[in-house]
């Protein structure tokens, strides 16, 4: 009864590891993913928005006037 009441134990906090590893690199991916884009500003219409990181230019959704990102 110990045996089986151990071996539960140690298949249960496996378990719950294999969950935390999973969504620990799942909003891992989703916060570098979102970290990795750039902001522009139209000059426009005077709206943020955000493009993917390699885009040095990029149209505003709002107006669709075509404006260079922002350099702190």
């Amino acid at each position: 009864m110990t045996f089986s009441a151990v071996l539960y134990c140690i298949v249960i906090g496996l378990f719950f590891l294999g969950l935390w590893l999973y969504y620990d690199r799942r909003d891992h991916k989703r916060f570098e993913r979102k970290r990795r884009r750039c902001t522009f500003h139209c000059i426009r219409c005077n709206h943020l928005y955000q493009a993917p990181a390699d885009a040095s230019l990029a149209k505003c959704p709002h107006c669709g006037h075509e404006n260079s990102r922002l350099r702190f």
